[in-house]
């Protein structure tokens, strides 16, 4: 096993580590690059992989990251790496109208936890915030992170929703990422607009993620309920070197991509494997449905090779991390919400 990291510093150089094959993506589409929605779980990674990018390159652009930063502690990380930083909320016509244009375009921002019963604020930044997007970069090459969640529930032993597979989300959350494609596949017809969908499946940090949440209920010896008893995971970094390889894949229609892990997780598995890393007995509630929110990223292994980290990699090193007493940023992913209500 690869040694764990051993602070947040460290862990932000190996998440943000671009492989080859995203330096070569990279070099296949010239010009300028932004990150909008960059203060979000995924954000500050994706800006470092591309600025780590683009200096292999011999390059000196400076990635712009743009998002609502909100307290100047959002903001210090990225001033500190030399982004060129733009404060916008990027659900205001004006505040959009208002950015600096640029080439390519990795579009993060969007809204999930708290939304339950607020449909509104679904609309506003789901729908219609990718739809101002859309419309000011439409010359751009844009990848958009979407979810896996806009496909129905399928079985384990399927493999997965393919790219191919029916579109029809429950809950008013994932309808309003539908809504989000929906954006990006109009201004294809309208402008020409080049995109790229990225459909994820549960990305992996050390301080948060699916993983992190049955680990710290283990931990604690609280129950981890089954109910949703399957998922999808993959290492951050990966998802990442995956999303940044599908820039020169952009196209009008729009290029759309599981990115996900190679397999099916079952959770009370995974729960009994951080139990004998933990030396205790895991509490499992409930049985497991017969399906799940459970995608094939077969595309996206066949154009941009496996994932580089392993499961019982992630494992060894969430297992650590918790133990040495690792920060964790308290956002539970909720996977086991059957729903799709948030």
């Amino acid at each position: 096993m690869r040694p764990t990291p051993e602070s947040t510093e460290e862990l932000d150089q190996l998440i943000s580590a671009p492989s080859p094959e995203v330096i070569r993506a990279v070099e296949q589409c010239p010009g300028t690059y932004a990150v909008l929605g960059a203060g979000g779980k995924m954000g500050f990674h994706t800006s470092l992989m591309l600025q780590r990018a683009l200096q292999e390159l011999g390059r000196s652009d400076a990635v712009m990251t743009v998002s609502r930063f909100g307290s100047p502690a959002a903001r210090q990380q990225f001033d500190n790496a030399g982004f060129r930083v733009v404060a916008a909320d990027l659900s205001d016509p004006q505040s959009v109208a208002d950015l600096p244009l640029a080439d390519n375009i990795f579009f993060l921002a969007g809204v999930k936890f708290g939304t339950g019963n607020q449909p509104d604020m679904l609309q506003r930044m789901n729908v219609e915030m990718p739809q101002l997007v859309a419309e000011h970069f439409q010359a751009a090459r844009i990848v958009a992170l979407s979810t896996g969640c806009v496909y129905s529930f399928t079985t384990p032993e399927s493999g997965g929703a393919t790219e191919d597979s029916e579109v029809n989300p429950p809950g008013d959350y994932a309808r309003s990422c539908r809504g989000r494609e929906s954006a990006f596949e109009a201004a294809a017809k309208s402008f020409g607009t080049r995109s790229s969908l990225i459909r994820l499946n549960y990305s992996i940090d050390l301080r948060y993620g699916v993983l992190v949440d049955v680990a710290q209920k283990v931990r604690a010896s609280q129950p981890v309920n089954v109910e949703m008893g399957y998922a999808n995971v993959i290492w951050q970094g990966d998802a990442i070197a995956h999303a940044i390889q599908s820039l020169p894949h952009a196209s009008a229609p729009p290029f759309v991509v599981n990115i996900t892990g190679p397999n099916v997780i079952s959770v009370r598995d995974i729960a009994n494997r951080f139990a004998d890393r933990f030396g205790c007995r895991p509490i499992v509630e409930g049985h497991e449905q017969a399906t799940a929110w459970l995608s094939s990223a077969a595309k996206a292994q066949s154009l941009f090779g496996e994932p580089r980290v392993s499961l019982p990699q992630m494992i060894h090193w969430i297992a650590d991390w918790l133990e040495q007493g690792g920060e964790t940023l308290g956002k539970p992913t909720h996977f086991e919400v059957r729903s799709g209500s948030y």
